[in-house]
């Protein structure tokens, strides 16, 4: 008999038990996706650089490497593996594109993973391909490779395509922020084949290192074994590893505010709404007393529809997260367009299916403790009706003001102050919808107001030039002015032990301009240094005295700090040439700006590469579509939490005040009337709800900028039309949901609802 009940309960309360249910499968659905999406790229990128030998540390000397120098780092206690590199952007012959030169001196560091063709030989005069530029651009196993290095052309076959955990994120350097294999790539070439095509010598700036020593002990090694300070960056400052790292740290964050929320929510419905269907239940209670059910088998009848809206919950969740783990860890969508690996396994930590079953555990008790109270007393108790707690007399009744309001204001107020904690739920609802709208739409503005900074102000040249190794500032110098370019000089220098980019520029062509912290252009002139917002935050401020000291080198410069710029791509420092000149700086020109077309540019033997500005904001065209996916998510989520939890409270509401509506209508109110009613209080708490959720939104996206964005320095921008979608969509759900509540008002029956025991 119990059984039969169950099932004809679960359906007269189906509005309340679906959207419980539906709010347990969000909950854990996001919950578990997210947790896989971390986890999984976490064992994903961990066992592709394992397999590349990724190397630990990476030392670097803008005067190379010789043979004693690598010997001597072999010889460290603790050196697994080293070896000399040269790592290098090159320009592809007749065509507006790069590909970064990796040559190791030896194969057992940062190695490749071949996905088709021939494996590495130190001396084949072949090429091995990134096959994702490969496949971007139509190139095939067999194929004719050109590229330009030095001015000098080097041609090869292509006899393998590959991919590899030192290009795990393909970019050509700080200023792009996603890959772009149209127009980047990379490619692996023998000692040999470079040997060959350079006249028998190699420059190897680089050493890539295979330890278990900490970064202090390696740094202090190295010091030793070279006899000089030498920059050395550990994995975590390479873009691949510490890129993953970010993406891992990214999602732990998101696990703790998306999934937190819904979860919050759907245990606060579980609450109130089980609290709500079993004080309506009270006289079925009573009656299964009184026909002499044990107390217990009463408990265990009603506590399985908490055990069985859990399990569906949870096996619909289940289904839920690996669709959203799968979007996201997948190499042709979401991260697909950053990372470029081989594996994309799916998996979740152990400890989220132990939770999932403390969830169910939980809901469950929920259940128990809502019924348990129910059974106090002896049949008869249970038997009278269900009444709300008395409330004591608003203050506002004291007033004259109470006698001017109308019936329906003062029956809503009243509502409201009795059933507290279905006004707060209800509350709790819109807030969440607002808190998805504004950070989901606030992103896109974030981004797009960054894109548009970056395109119309701070880079206002067309074609970026980098210098090889081999030029002189009197080269660099002349090569930018003969285009009417400026020009930079970029190294690395220790600030406070700690790497940081020095940045030296000489503008006279206006083709790069700097921004403040409110992305207003200022000038930079030669009274000091600028430092980035990060730099600033390290505890500098304007007129502060700045000693840093360039790798290589024993010597310390004192700067004063002379503004704080906002940096969208490296932490630094920037002077001018004049200001560098003045305090005896030493500095080698790395790279010039100027407003010509690749093509127009002439070849020489002191050009590495070239990249245009274009390349650039093309680079960004696969995060904003990435991007724009997840807004729509955040939209989608909203509504989705919007409609749930308004229409399970307004269905809660209208069967609590079912008697009510049904006296209501005796007295001759009209259903329009009392319609307008339910739906005026639903519009108060949204109306509250948008005004406490607008703030909450725009902290909230303050903080996942800080979070999820910490690299860079991006400014909350949130355009009007934000706050108008975010407002208009929180109120269209609220009132469409409070109109197909109100609709219900034609079903009641008078004489059944006011004919219940005394």
């Amino acid at each position: 008999m119990l059984l039969r009940k169950l099932f004809r309960t679960a359906w007269k309360y189906k509005a309340q038990f679906i959207s419980m249910i539906i709010m347990v499968a969000i909950g854990v659905g996001i919950f578990f996706g997210f947790n896989m999406e971390w986890y999984s790229l976490e064992k994903d990128t961990g066992a592709f650089l394992t397999e590349t030998n990724y190397a630990d540390y990476r030392l670097i000397n803008e005067q190379g490497f010789s043979e004693d120098d690598i010997a001597r780092i072999k010889d460290i206690d603790g050196v697994t593996a080293a070896t000399r590199v040269l790592n290098v952007n090159v320009d592809v012959k007749d065509q507006n594109k790069s590909l970064a030169l990796f040559v190791p001196e030896e194969y057992t560091v940062s190695t490749m993973h071949v996905v088709s063709g021939k494996g590495y030989d130190k001396s084949s005069e072949g090429f091995w391909l990134s096959d994702k530029y490969a496949a971007a651009n139509g190139v095939y196993i067999g194929d004719t490779l050109t590229v330009t290095y030095r001015n000098i052309a080097i041609s090869g076959e292509v006899i393998g395509l590959i991919k590899s955990g030192e290009f795990m994120v393909c970019v050509a350097d700080g200023n792009q922020l996603m890959p772009n294999f149209n127009t980047f790539g990379f490619v692996y070439a023998s000692p040999e084949k470079i040997k060959n095509a350079l006249g028998g010598v190699i420059f190897y700036p680089q050493i890539n290192v295979l330890t278990e020593l900490t970064k202090t002990q390696m740094e202090q090694a190295a010091q030793t074994a070279l006899g000089k300070t030498t920059l050395i960056l550990g994995k975590d400052e390479h873009t691949s590893y510490a890129a993953a790292q970010s993406e891992i740290e990214e999602g732990k964050t998101m696990v703790s505010v998306l999934p937190v929320l819904f979860l919050l929510i759907g245990i606060l419905t579980m609450i109130t709404t089980m609290h709500r269907v079993t004080a309506n239940e009270k006289t079925q209670i009573g009656t299964l007393k009184a026909l002499g059910f044990k107390n217990g088998r009463i408990l265990r009848h009603y506590t399985a529809y908490g055990l069985f809206i859990g399990i569906v919950g949870a096996v619909l969740g289940i289904a839920l997260g690996f669709g959203i783990g799968a979007l996201i860890v997948n190499p042709n969508m979401m991260q697909g367009t950053y990372f470029d690996m081989p594996y994309w396994g799916l998996s979740a930590p152990w400890w989220t299916w132990l939770l999932l079953v403390g969830i169910i555990a939980f809901l469950t008790l929920i259940s128990f403790l809502s019924v348990k109270k129910m059974l106090k007393g002896t049949a008869a108790d249970a038997l009278r009706p269900y009444t709300p707690k008395k409330v004591k007399p608003l203050v506002i009744e004291k007033t004259k003001v109470w006698n001017k309001m109308s019936f329906a204001t003062k029956w809503n107020m009243r509502d409201v102050f009795r059933h507290k904690t279905r006004s707060i739920m209800t509350l709790v609802g819109v807030i969440g919808c607002m808190l998805l709208l504004v950070g989901g739409l606030g992103m896109h503005d974030t981004m797009s107001g960054f894109l548009g900074t970056l395109d119309k102000t701070i880079m206002n040249y067309e074609t970026r030039i980098n210098f090889a190794e081999n030029v002189t500032n009197e080269q660099a110098i002349e090569f930018a002015d003969k285009y009417d370019g400026d020009y930079m000089a970029s190294s690395s220098v220790q600030l406070s032990g700690e790497p940081i980019t020095l940045e030296i520029y000489n503008i006279k062509h206006d083709t790069v301009r700097f921004i403040n912290k409110d992305n207003k252009p200022v000038p930079v002139n030669s009274d000091g240094a600028y430092i980035s917002l990060r730099v600033a935050d390290r505890g500098y401020a304007v007129g502060d005295t700045l000693t840093f000291s360039p790798y290589g080198s024993e010597k310390s410069f004192s700067v004063k700090v002379a503004g704080v710029l906002r940096s969208y791509t490296t932490e630094n420092i920037v002077l001018t040439s004049d200001y560098a000149d003045e305090m005896e700086i030493p500095y080698t020109v790395t790279t010039a700006f100027v407003n010509a077309e690749h093509s127009e540019i002439e070849s020489a033997e002191f050009i590495s590469g070239t990249q245009s500005k274009t390349s650039v904001m093309e680079s960004y065209n696969s995060f904003t579509s990435v991007l724009n996916t997840m807004v729509l998510l955040f939209v989608l989520a909203a509504v989705i939490l919007g409609v749930v939890v308004l229409y399970n409270l307004g269905v809660m509401s209208y069967v609590e005040r079912y008697r009510e509506l049904a006296t209501l209508k005796v007295v001759g109110f009209k259903n329009k009337h009392i319609g307008r009613i339910l739906i005026s209080q639903n519009i108060w708490l949204t109306v509250l709800g948008i005004i406490i959720g607008l703030p909450c939104g725009v902290g909230v996206l303050g903080l996942l900028l800080t979070l999820l964005g910490s690299e860079y320095e991006l400014k909350i921008m949130l355009g009007a039309l934000t706050y108008c979608v975010s407002i208009l969509v929180t109120f269209g759900v609220s009132l469409v949901v409070g109109l197909f509540v109100a609709r219900k008002n034609k079903k009641i029956n008078m004489v059944e609802a006011l004919k219940g025991a005394e």
